[in-house]
């Protein structure tokens, strides 16, 4: 229930702050004091498109607030949850900022959330009667929706069931078209795949191979260096004259003598002989490496058509051989999955047969509930026409049901048929019925949904278009009605439905420093029979047209408290 709003520069509205109630709201003025722009803000609320045109003149922005009770539904609750909005105020408060520049910021409980968030909240808190639902009601491809909000919790489990079976279904079908259009290049690409995995694999590459072969290859390619270089080392430190182990070791001797005489001198000594064992055993090194190095032409080119090898995989499939393995892995992974392209049509195309057998069986279950949901919206639909004064309609759904043409309602079109005179054919609603009687069959559809449906807060726009006399009179108590259950705003213009109503505001347009602004403002008891006056008499309110309305408000008040 929607309990405060708050506008700030809509439209011709600089600021507005109303309080609201249970019960039934009428709104009433003048035709373009902006009692619309009010419902507009509401809409705003609960996720409507905006614009930059709603922003008043003059102003950067608008800002639309209100505040809502919480509603108690176990969706609504999920709904929150998954969001992330505080639940522990039990109130909602939406606030909704509109720029010039463009920006658009929708904030739950000071939370900012997405417009479609917002408009998936909105569902639960407001429900906006008005002209596009006249118009929906004559379009035939909504009425299969109008149908399916009729059906309880079963039905609704039910119908989410189909629709999750049939997107995979459809998922499923797209995937096997695919492969079914695509089927040489598919299997031209698993070829290459396979190819690619086997020479990779064959090619038995490690990490740090490259870098351990290109050593190899530097020392095989420089093998008489090497061995120059040792062969120049043993001659030096042990030639047969004048090595230097031989000088180091007299050097050795020297010093020896006299390394008592200090500690300095014992210090060389000890360095001395270091050095001594340490040429010692790089001569010893010397002549092994010698005697183990061989020239290996044939390793060499090993190593070089390794080397190759791995330039080429890098080229092909990374800049390392790191990045080859890695790779692989991705090849090995989707030829994992894909598995051999014939196999896996055939097990996608059995699969496909299985899911459509599953989606019909759905359907055919849908169809059955459907029919019965039907039944019983009839009856309840001429019932409510029965006490709008359409004592002789007759209400029928029909359906067009087509198992080989599934969607993600199933497999029903239906459409609303209607014969408002005694002994008349049954014809669709668009052909025979008048703008009063379509607002008879909107406001029973409303007054049983709102059972159904649990709805909170009903919005009627001008609903009561096109009517007059008694029916004005059988409409405006179907409505008060509806508000014994749920809240409800009601912009009229007819004086018995706001006569109905528990409270009344009255909407004019005023100039303030040459600038037109809405204003409202609640009626007491004596405002309201003027105002219900006027909208009997026009702009000429006789003592007769006074009395016609108070007579009015008191009828409505005696129904109330009759039906209360």
């Amino acid at each position: 229930m929607l309990l405060e709003l708050t506008i700030k520069n809509l439209a011709i509205i600089p600021y507005l702050k109303l309080d609201f109630h249970e019960g039934m709201t009428a709104l009433t003025g003048e035709t373009g004091a902006g009692k619309s722009i009010i419902i507009d803000a509401v809409g705003l609320l609960a996720g409507g498109r905006g614009s930059s045109d709603y922003i008043r003149h003059g102003a950067d922005k608008c800002v639309i607030e209100g505040l809502f009770e919480w509603p108690e539904q176990d969706s609504f609750q999920e709904l929150v949850q998954e969001i992330g909005i505080d639940a522990s105020e039990r109130l909602l408060i939406i606030q909704r900022d509109m720029s010039r520049s463009g920006k658009n910021i929708c904030r739950v409980n000071n939370r900012i959330v997405t417009l479609a968030n917002l408009r998936k909240i909105g569902s639960y808190l407001v429900d906006i009667q008005g002209q596009n639902e006249h118009q929906e009601l004559l379009q035939p491809e909504k009425h299969l929706a109008l149908l399916d909000y009729y059906g309880f919790t079963p039905f609704q489990k039910a119908r989410a069931n189909y629709r999750q079976v049939y997107g995979e279904f459809r998922q499923l079908e797209k995937r096997v078209h695919k492969i079914q259009q695509n089927e040489q290049s598919f299997v031209q690409r698993m070829d290459m795949l396979r190819f690619q995995q086997e020479e990779i694999a064959q090619a038995n590459v490690a990490i740090g191979e490259e870098e351990a072969l290109l050593e190899e290859r530097e020392k095989l390619m420089n093998f008489q260096k090497i061995v120059d270089a040792f062969n120049k080392v043993y001659e030096l430190l042990l030639s047969d004259s004048d090595n230097l182990t031989d000088g180091v070791s007299l050097a050795l001797s020297e010093v020896q003598g006299i390394e008592q005489f200090d500690e300095q001198y014992q210090q060389i000594s000890e360095n001395l002989q270091s050095a001594y064992y340490l040429l010692q055993d790089v001569a010893r090194e010397s002549s092994r490496q010698l005697d183990y190095l061989e020239m290996d032409e044939e390793r060499l080119e090993e190593v070089q058509q390794r080397l190759e090898l791995i330039r080429q995989l890098k080229r092909k499939y990374g800049e390392s051989i790191t990045q080859v393995l890695t790779y692989y892995e991705q090849i090995v992974q989707e030829l994992e999955e894909v598995g051999d392209s014939e196999n896996e049509l055939e097990f996608l195309e059995k699969e496909l047969e299985r899911k459509k057998a599953e989606l019909l069986q759905l359907a055919e279950a849908i169809h059955c509930e459907r029919k019965k949901i039907a039944k019983k919206l009839e009856a309840e639909i001429t019932q409510e026409l029965a006490e709008l004064y359409m004592e002789h309609a007759h209400f029928e759904i029909r359906f067009v049901t087509d198992y080989h043409q599934l969607n993600e309602d199933g497999a029903d079109q239906v459409e609303f048929y209607l014969s408002t005179n005694l002994g008349e054919a049954l014809k669709p609603l668009v052909k025979v019925a008048s703008g009063g009687e379509v607002s008879r069959i909107l406001l029973a559809l409303k007054t049983i949904f709102s059972k159904a449906q649990g709805l909170t807060s009903i919005v009627f726009d001008e609903v009561d278009t096109g009517v007059s006399g008694r029916v004005a009179q059988a409409i405006a108590e179907k409505i008060a009605q509806i508000a014994r259950d749920s809240q409800v705003l009601c912009i009229t213009h007819l004086p018995q439905v706001a006569a109905q109503a528990d409270y009344q505001y009255f909407i004019a347009k005023e100039v303030v420093e040459e600038r037109t602004q809405t204003t409202v403002n609640q009626l007491n008891e004596k405002e309201r029979i003027k105002e219900v006056a006027r909208m009997l008499a026009g702009t000429e309110i006789t003592d007769l047209t006074l009395k016609h309305a108070q007579e009015l408000l008191d009828l409505a008040h005696k129904n109330q408290s009759t039906t209360s």
